[in-house]
């Protein structure tokens, strides 16, 4: 699934996958993967891009789900 609450907040903060990638400290091209649905990052890694962007993990990374 894409993951494009994550490129939203990023493009809110007008950062390129680059700048993401640097702040974190991983590729560019796993921020992509990420955004695209091809790569499932670590926990550790999904707070540090929410701490990054400033977003919580439930606002970037909670998929919804029906009840």
């Amino acid at each position: 699934m894409k993951n494009l609450r994550m490129k939203s907040a990023r493009a809110a903060m007008d950062w390129s996958q680059q700048q993401l990638a640097d702040a974190v400290g991983v590729s560019r091209q796993t921020i992509n993967a990420i955004e695209k649905g091809e790569y499932n990052p670590t926990i550790r890694l999904c707070i540090a891009i929410c701490r990054a962007l400033g977003k919580t993990l439930d606002e970037l990374f909670w998929e919804e789900t029906e009840e």
